[in-house]
């Protein structure tokens, strides 16, 4: 038996669209007619991941995407639309090209018996892999349509925290930039005009204004191999990054940096606290909530110790001695930890605790703005100071001897 995707048309001329199985094509023909439809063309149907090239897509189903088809998802599950019309009403909803596409092989695969969960495992590499563990979770649990609305909610909050992290990091960054951009200004217009002009006059240049010069000298004939150095050296970091190992060694930096600590430890706290509630909730196991919410620490150096508190956990140890034992988390968490497994309600302290780290998020993006932005403006007045008094030293040793 082979799965066919085919196209036929009714007794009214009308087109329909549709998966079946049959033998061969002959069968599959004769299968419809039993249904007043015949055939008009039909193909094997392979129900893989669309290629993203083709759809103008990127490979990814974007974060507001997600967010948006889990609570339109939910909504639908709540009024107790058939799961199979929800995806139909979806599949046509004003999504990416290449997100429709994808929605259309899973509403195929859907129709022909497939669980949802294991229709979306077949495009791993498009949707998260909480999203793939919650939707088993829901369907495993009958609360399908309370997993759909809680993970809207946990996209939506995290795409807030990322947004609020973009903010935070852009203005350091324009600064730096700007920093950079007006120091190769100088280098490159500013002194060679000012030495031209000082060249005919009898005017010492040393100390800083003939360190300056000779960098504005060195800029302008080697300009070219010093674009070429800097631009092989970003494209090996990033080659290195790609890697595996590279990706680690950035992480490890990102939980080594003072300023970037504070901020990454606390939005992992925020990301594990509301996903491992969520887990609990739909009734999981703790070490399958465990092994689930492991993906959404997406720094591996974190989440290499985290597996260590897993493996603690397995072999008797409690959560909270398991997370003291590998120094993951902060001690608040811990503590809320503690309590919950006391109270056997860890689910429920997390869910209310969320709010707490959700806050304290916030005020690790404020605390991290309001000490970066004075390095930053300090950094650039000391690299705009020293360009001025290399420029403008010698003019007032001409001023002196007048």
């Amino acid at each position: 038996m082979q799965k066919y995707k085919y196209t036929a048309v009714n007794l009214e001329n009308k087109k329909i669209k549709g998966t079946f199985i049959a033998e061969d094509e002959k069968d599959l023909a004769e299968q419809l007619a039993k249904q007043s439809l015949y055939l008009v063309s039909a193909s094997i149907y392979s129900g893989n991941t669309p290629s993203a090239f083709f759809t103008l897509g990127t490979g990814k189903v974007t974060l507001p995407e997600l967010t948006s088809f889990c609570r339109q998802f939910a909504i639908m599950l709540n009024t107790h639309v058939p799961l199979l019309e929800c995806i139909d009403i979806l599949k046509n909803q004003p999504f990416s090209g290449y997100f429709r596409k994808i929605l259309e092989v899973i509403y195929d695969d859907v129709k022909g018996g497939m669980l949802l969960s294991e229709a979306l495992e077949k495009h791993s590499k498009v949707f998260p892999d909480f999203f793939r563990s919650m939707t088993y979770v829901g369907e495993m649990s009958g609360r399908l349509d309370i997993v759909f609305n809680a993970l809207a909610d946990y996209y939506e909050r995290d795409a807030s925290m990322r947004q609020k992290l973009k903010s935070a990091m852009a203005y350091p960054l324009v600064l730096l930039v700007l920093t950079f951009g007006i120091a190769i200004a100088m280098l490159v217009f500013i002194i060679p005009t000012m030495k031209d002009g000082l060249k005919d006059m009898d005017v010492p240049i040393e100390g800083i204004t003939k360190v300056i010069y000779d960098m504005s000298d060195f800029v302008l004939e080697w300009w070219q191999a010093i674009v070429s150095v800097v631009l092989i050296i970003g494209i090996m970091i990033f080659l290195f990054l790609m890697t595996e190992k590279g990706k680690y060694v950035r992480d490890v930096l990102l939980l080594k940096t003072p300023l970037l600590k504070t901020i990454q430890i606390n939005t992992l706290t925020a990301r594990f606290a509301r996903a491992f509630a969520l887990l609990l909730s739909s009734g999981t196991d703790l070490t399958d909530a465990l092994d689930a919410v492991s993906v959404v620490l997406t720094n591996r150096y974190l989440r290499k110790h985290f597996q260590v508190a897993i493996d603690y956990v397995r072999h008797g140890m409690s959560l909270t001695n398991a997370f003291e034992s590998v120094g993951l988390f902060p001690t608040m968490l811990t503590k809320m930890v503690t309590i919950g497994e006391r109270t056997n309600s860890l689910d429920d302290v997390l869910t209310r605790s969320c709010d707490y780290f959700d806050t304290q998020l916030e005020a690790s993006f404020a605390s991290f703005s309001s000490k970066i932005q004075p390095i930053m403006i300090a950094f650039m007045g000391v690299v705009v100071g020293v360009m001025f008094i290399a420029v403008y030293s010698p003019m007032l040793s001409i001023m002196g001897t007048l």
